[in-house]
């Protein structure tokens, strides 16, 4: 768990994620050999194949530099140092249950981290409102370095300047420190991405050159699909050189040619157009077919008063003749007579997007009058509103799409989604992740017992639900109101410190290994065992989604997990010779379907380890035994 991790992520180095996707991309050009176990990518061999395809190589170009990338992209490459803590009191709840919707309350990078493991290529749409670094937002670099200045200058080839230089940044808000800040984040965000997912990403002019081209780096210049400007304010101010009323929204795919993007509603003028009605009751507006400009086509057509207009027209004379035919052509009557093609409003796909949103997608005082209504106070001064979520949701998801949103804030997208799948029916599902970081003490939210922004996050989703439920009662047993809640947390330094052991010494000089993380010692709330989160933590780990159906079969008198008829987690601090016969002879005797037993090893001895694994190997069928720290 943990502390593999932490031995893995020692050896982790700037270019390891990049070399893995690589090796996973482009297996043929890594080579190996017995006295060197780690994959070395042979150039030379790749050289030779670009050339044998004619792929000429670009000898200079362009690329983003900054105090700190080493270090980011190492961050991206690194596993999670934390525990998943379900909220057992909240999820147990009747309306949370069996949601598919998550919200998690933790550190971001340790989330994406995660979320790797089981929702790698799962996401159809990201949507992200990071701090802007505005200089008066509180946004500092937060990470620690809890590498030494050794290790640190071992792992990058650092000198004392430069090591000085890098660490410059720890506790600011430059734009270094900004960059190696969200390199991390989009980085495994793009990660969890559909090959058709889109990211759409909120900034305005303090880091908006940054981010794109942070975003050109990771995600691709052929990956860019706009930069929409968004106007944000109803009304401008009256201060400074120029009145600022814009932010931008940037937007990526993960794949430009899988792509699936969308279209927006179709305006209240636009459905004006669509004012004539054909003799079936259907809508339509008019196209025009006699163009002298842009039309490319002359032959004649006699209209029904014997007129004949020679064009030029749209469409071929054969195309002319199939709409007229199928009563798709409509004439216009009196000295102006001619014929109009019929567009019809049942067929429009709604409008495309343009780079420039007015403030009829909302506005920021109006997304502050969206949180005051709910609340009955004002606890945000910037939030998005509603309507521009779900304009962006209308371009990048289908009825059963997953979004995904790390900086959750006063969860907007969440309200959102649930509106959206209120107004057409959708199945649409969301993951919320927000820091749990503290309210001022002289902010309203604060006064109102609202001591962390994750308490305000969950507590807009809970009364927006309610809000969506009263105004659509007939939707309370059809939709998803609810949401499942997990901390993310880093264990207390007493229990880093067991975790560090060496694995041949005996275990009974420490404490119980499991309940050191239950929610209480944890510090969290939630009624959550020792066994939930290391279970939880396991799990997610191996790749199961959040609603994966645990057995819990008994052992002689021990309960142990059993998942998707195929896993057994052995996490108890009650395991015996008498407990292993009676697991082996349950899976020889083809009681249960067993592939992989794995075992928290703080729990059990290394002589009841061996015991086990000799049983097992004495099995006819193939059991994996996968110890873990």
């Amino acid at each position: 768990m943990i502390k593999d991790n932490l031995d893995f992520n020692q050896s982790v180095k700037p270019n390891t994620e990049f070399l893995e996707q690589l090796l996973q991309k482009l297996p043929e050009f890594f080579t190996s050999s017995d006295s060197d176990k780690e994959a070395k990518f042979d150039m030379e061999k790749f050289q030779k194949a670009l050339k044998e395809q004619n792929v000429e190589e670009l000898s200079s170009g362009y690329q983003l530099d900054f105090i700190g990338k080493n270090y980011a992209k190492k961050q991206s490459g690194e596993r999670p140092t934390t525990v998943i803590v379900p909220d057992n009191e909240h999820n147990n709840k009747l309306e949370n249950k069996d949601s598919k919707n998550l919200f998690f309350t933790g550190d971001n990078l340790e989330v994406l981290r995660h979320l790797q493991q089981n929702y790698a290529n799962s996401v159809d749409v990201i949507y992200i409102d990071p701090p802007y670094n505005t200089g008066s937002d509180g946004f500092v670099y937060p990470d620690k370095f809890e590498y030494s200045d050794d290790q640190l200058k071992d792992m990058f080839n650092l000198n004392d300047d430069e090591l000085s230089r890098m660490k410059s940044i720890q506790g600011k808000s430059t734009h270094s420190a900004w960059l190696s800040f969200m390199y991390p984040r989009i980085y495994l965000a793009k990660k969890v991405l559909k090959d058709t997912g889109v990211i759409f990403i909120s900034i305005d002019d303090n880091e908006q050159a940054n981010l794109k081209l942070l975003m050109d780096e990771i995600f691709g210049e052929g990956s860019f699909i706009q930069e929409i400007a968004w106007r944000r304010t109803d009304n401008q101010p009256n201060i400074g050189n120029a009145a600022k009323v814009k932010e931008y929204i940037l937007v990526y795919s993960k794949n430009i040619m899988n792509l699936e993007y969308g279209r927006l509603p179709l305006s209240e003028s636009a459905l004006k157009e669509y004012r004539y009605v054909d003799t079936d009751g259907t809508k339509f507006r008019r196209g025009i077919l006699l163009d002298k400009t842009r039309g490319r086509h002359s032959y004649p057509i006699t209209t029904k008063s014997g007129n004949i207009l020679n064009g030029p027209w749209m469409v071929t004379k054969e195309k002319f003749i199939e709409m007229d035919t199928s009563d798709k052509i409509y004439w216009t009557s009196g000295g102006d007579e001619q014929p109009y093609s019929k567009i019809f409003l049942k067929d429009s796909k709604g409008a495309i997007p343009n780079d420039f949103w007015g403030i009829e997608y909302g506005t920021n005082q109006r997304a502050s009058l969206e949180v005051e209504r709910l609340f009955g106070e004002r606890l945000f001064d910037f939030p998005k509103p509603v309507s521009l979520l779900k304009a962006l949701l209308n371009l990048g998801t289908r009825n059963d799409s997953l979004i995904l949103d790390f900086f959750a804030g006063s969860a907007t997208t969440a309200d959102a989604v649930m509106q959206q799948n209120a107004e057409d029916g959708g199945k649409r599902k969301y993951i919320m992740v927000q820091l749990p970081e503290l309210t001022k003490s002289d902010s309203t939210a604060y006064r109102s017992s609202y001591l962390s922004i994750d308490r305000i996050s969950r507590s807009r989703i809970e009364k927006a639900a309610e809000k969506i439920k009263n105004e659509n009662p007939l939707l309370v047993d059809t939709q998803d109101f609810g949401f499942r809640h997990f901390y993310v947390v880093e264990p207390n330094q007493q229990t880093m410190d067991k975790l560090d052991f060496d694995n041949e010494m005996q275990l009974d000089i420490f404490d119980d290994m499991i309940s050191a993380f239950s929610s209480v010692n944890l510090d969290v709330k939630g009624n959550a065992e020792g066994l939930d989160t290391i279970l939880q933590t396991y799990l997610v780990s191996d790749g199961y989604k959040f609603d994966v159906s645990v057995e819990m079969l008994d052992f002689a008198g021990v309960k142990l997990p059993y998942v998707n008829n195929q896993r057994i987690y052995l996490i108890t601090n009650d395991w015996t010779a008498q407990n292993t016969k009676a697991l082996v002879n349950a899976i020889g005797k083809n009681e249960i379907s067993v592939q992989t037993i794995v075992v928290y090893g703080y729990t059990i001895d290394m002589e009841s380890l061996r015991e086990l694994e000799i049983a097992l190997n004495q099995l006819e069928n193939k059991v994996h035994l996968l110890v873990r720290y």
